[in-house]
């Protein structure tokens, strides 16, 4: 791969910003799969990546991302957005229309044309900040449902260089898309890139299909295994799927620290031979939380013998607490649990242990160890890393995946794992059962194929990969 300049482009800047006892400013690289797989990239390319620093006006921004720079070798930029454009732009249509209607959840979509302004404005900013950087030897690389329209205003900008874009979330089918107000000027936004990549295949034949419906002069020149090309007027736009995944020697390496594995002893040691079944999600409505807590006392109604030999340890991340769907969604797991606990618990057992906080990353490790079962079951997941993240960190390989068939790394792991509709409370009750009576040496076989799947496929080859396809290399 060659050293021309990399321009990545995100809502967030991959950085954490805080102020310290004394009072210093500090800076800190994201944990995140996605910055610790292109910061080396970044760094062999002398990348810059432009986003928002999600922090006020009285933070010194230019001094920390001096900093930042000589200690990563790629530079910040940072765009400004204001508190009123955060609750527009960023809460508003992008949270409150694009992430539901693209999570197949219609009944949760607001469509206000207020915020679709200030998501247009938004764009716009952010492309005429990449078009005051670039030059035109620079590749361009644009993430997620928040950036859409950067590549139509950067057109219109007359920036000409190949523009690439991918989408981290699922792509909705054409019937959930037409609902949508904008539709014609979301689409054509996201046709003015040359590269568009999605996840799964399911998510890049959607986009196909939206976009030969809405756009007339658009044609459909040939489709290939990883990817479709598109024709409008003089343009030529390749449509690919690229599942996104996770550093696993990184994670795998961690999982077998002694830190981790004494948390994971202390965690386990007071269930005393009982096994654990995990759910770790960020509170929202797309992960499919009060199903499961559903799916889990109907296991516990129809397979009496799971009582006192099995616990659900649900850790729910705190996100978007004030907005008014996602504090509704807080009271009724916290009703949940507290109801099917009061109906089933005993003396010394309790069913569900429903932990509503974020886990350091030492515990994280220890709870995906520690766990004989994982319960993935989001009623609809662009990918669902922390999928991933359990294979790799099941050291024992003593463990068994359940996850929802509408995440799109069941693509992947979905022959190894048992899959589950989120919908059907009595077929996921069942692989519960099934799960706890798994024989040791078929959990071993299929967790070993979960992980060389994950290994194979990691966060380092999907950057390699779209890359490459954005550099007209190798597609496989």
């Amino acid at each position: 791969m060659d050293k021309q300049r990399l321009i990545v482009v995100s809502n967030r800047l991959p950085v954490a910003i805080s102020r310290d006892e004394e009072g210093e400013w500090r800076i800190a690289p994201g944990s995140g799969g996605l910055v610790t797989a292109l910061a080396p990239v970044m760094r062999n390319r002398e990348g810059v990546w432009l986003g928002w620093a999600g922090t006020g006006g009285e933070v010194p921004l230019g001094e920390l991302f001096e900093r930042f720079g000589a200690e990563s070798g790629y530079r910040l930029q940072s765009v400004p957005i204001s508190e009123e454009e955060i609750e527009k732009y960023y809460l508003g249509f992008s949270n409150e229309t694009l992430w539901p209607l693209f999570h197949d959840l219609l009944g949760y979509c607001n469509f206000d044309p207020e915020n679709w302004r200030a998501y247009i404005e938004v764009n716009r900013r952010f492309a005429e900040a990449v078009a005051a950087t670039a030059t035109e030897q620079d590749q361009i690389w644009i993430h997620d449902y928040q950036l859409c329209l950067v590549g139509g205003h950067l057109r219109e900008l007359g920036v000409r260089q190949p523009l690439a874009f991918f989408l981290h979330i699922p792509f909705p089918s054409l019937d959930l898309f037409r609902r949508l107000p904008w539709k014609q000027e979301l689409i054509r936004g996201l046709v003015a890139y040359d590269l568009v990549g999605f996840q799964t295949l399911r998510d890049r034949r959607n986009f196909v299909q939206c976009a030969a419906a809405l756009i007339p002069e658009l044609e459909v020149i040939s489709r290939q295994r990883h990817y479709t090309l598109l024709r409008c007027g003089e343009r030529t736009i390749k449509v690919g799927h690229f599942p996104i995944s996770i550093d696993y020697n990184d994670f795998h390496q961690k999982a077998q620290t002694r830190e981790v594995a004494d948390a994971a002893w202390y965690l386990h040691e007071s269930l005393s031979g009982r096994q654990l079944m995990l759910g770790v999600d960020r509170l929202d409505y797309t992960k499919g939380i009060p199903e499961r807590f559903l799916a889990f006392e109907r296991a516990l109604e129809l397979y009496p013998e799971l009582r006192k030999n099995l616990s659900l340890l649900q850790v729910v991340i705190p996100s978007r607490t004030l907005v008014p769907d996602y504090r509704n969604l807080k009271e009724l797991l916290d009703q949940m649990a507290g109801r099917i606990n009061a109906r089933f618990a005993e003396p010394d057992w309790m069913p569900i242990f429903y932990l509503f906080r974020s886990l350091e990353p030492t515990q994280l490790l220890a709870h995906y160890r520690t766990s004989e079962i994982a319960l993935i079951t989001p009623l609809r997941d662009g990918m669902n890393l922390v999928a991933k993240e359990y294979c790799a960190s099941a050291v024992d390989l003593n463990n068994v995946l359940i996850l929802s068939e509408f995440a799109g790394a069941a693509d992947q792991l979905g022959h190894w794992a048992l899959t589950v509709n989120p919908y059907d409370i009595d077929g996921t009750a069942a692989a519960i059962h099934r799960a706890f009576h798994m024989p040791r040496e078929e959990r071993r076989e299929r967790m070993q194929h979960l992980q060389a799947e994950v290994e194979r496929n990691d966060v380092h080859r999907w950057v390699r990969r779209f890359l490459g396809t954005m550099q007209g290399g190798r597609h496989g």
